[in-house]
C-alpha cells in the first residue's frame, strides 16, 4: 500500500512563546519556521509525491507554501480531521502557566482520559486523525498505485498519535513520542500492518543537542519549539 509523509509545521510563533495554539487564528510560521519550510522542498528532492494533504491552519499551510511554489503540479488538498486538537478554554494560554492545571497530569499520564474543557478529548483527536490516514491511504492506492506516496502537513499532538496508531501503541503511551517542527515522519502501509520507517527526521542532528528543560521530561502539548 501506499507510502505517507507527515509533515510537522515549522516552528510557529505560538511555539517560540510558549502559548498553546490550538486553533486559534492568525498563528504564523516564525523566522526560523520560514526557514524550515524552505528548505523542505530540497530534503524531499526527488520523492515523488501523489498528494498533498493538510491541515487547514496557517502555520501548516505555510509551511506547504516552498514545496508547492516548487512543484506547481501539486495541489494542497485540505483536510479538517488533520487539524490540531481542540484544546478548547486552554487555546492561546501559556503553558508554563497550563502546567498548574490538574488536567496536565491527566494530559501527561492518562491521554486516553483527557478531554479538554470546551474542547474535544484526546482520544477523538487520535480517532479523527486516524480515520483520515487510512481514509487518503485507500484513495491515494486506488488513484496512484501501491507504491504511491503521499504527504499530509499536520501537527505535533496529531502525528504522535497517528505514529501510536501505526505501533499499535495505546494512547495512553504517545507522549513516548516527539516530533520536533519540520520533521518528516514516514509509514509504509501494507495489507497486514504499517511500518514505520522514519520518526522526527530533521535532516540533522541539531536536535539531539541539550536544551533547557520544559518539565522535567513530559510531553509538551501541542508539540513544542524543537530545538533552539
Amino acid at each position: 500500500m501506499a507510502t505517507l509523509i507527515l509533515v510537522r509545521h515549522g516552528r510557529s510563533t505560538a511555539n517560540t512563546a510558549g502559548v498553546l495554539a490550538g486553533w486559534t487564528p492568525g498563528v504564523a510560521l516564525d523566522e526560523r519556521g520560514a526557514a524550515q519550510a524552505a528548505a523542505l522542498p530540497g530534503r524531499l528532492a526527488g520523492v515523488p509525491l501523489a498528494t498533498v494533504v493538510t491541515s487547514p491552519l496557517q502555520r501548516c499551510r505555510e509551511t506547504l507554501q516552498p514545496l508547492l511554489d516548487a512543484r506547481p503540479e501539486l495541489e494542497a488538498r485540505t483536510d479538517d480531521r488533520i487539524g490540531e486538537c481542540h484544546y478548547g478554554d486552554w487555546s492561546g494560554r501559556k503553558l508554563a502557566e497550563l502546567a498548574d492545571e490538574p488536567l496536565m497530569t491527566v494530559v501527561q499520564q492518562h491521554p486516553s482520559a483527557a478531554a479538554f474543557p470546551g474542547g474535544e478529548s484526546m482520544r477523538a483527536m487520535r480517532t479523527r486523525a486516524v480515520e483520515a490516514v487510512r481514509e487518503w491511504n485507500a484513495r491515494v492506492e486506488e488513484e496512484h498505485g501501491e507504491d504511491a506516496v503521499f504527504l499530509m502537513c499536520s501537527h505535533g499532538d496529531i502525528i504522535k498519535a497517528i505514529v501510536a496508531d501505526a505501533l499499535g501503541m495505546h494512547l495512553d503511551l504517545f507522549q513516548r513520542i516527539h516530533v520536533d517542527p519540520c520533521s518528516v515522519t514516514t509509514i509504509r502501509y501494507t495489507r497486514l500492518r504499517p511500518f514505520l520507517t522514519r520518526l522526527g527526521d530533521t535532516g540533522d542532528l541539531g536536535g539531539l543537542a541539550p536544551r533547557e528543560s520544559t518539565g522535567g521530561g513530559s510531553g509538551v502539548v501541542g508539540g513544542g519549539a524543537g530545538a533552539p
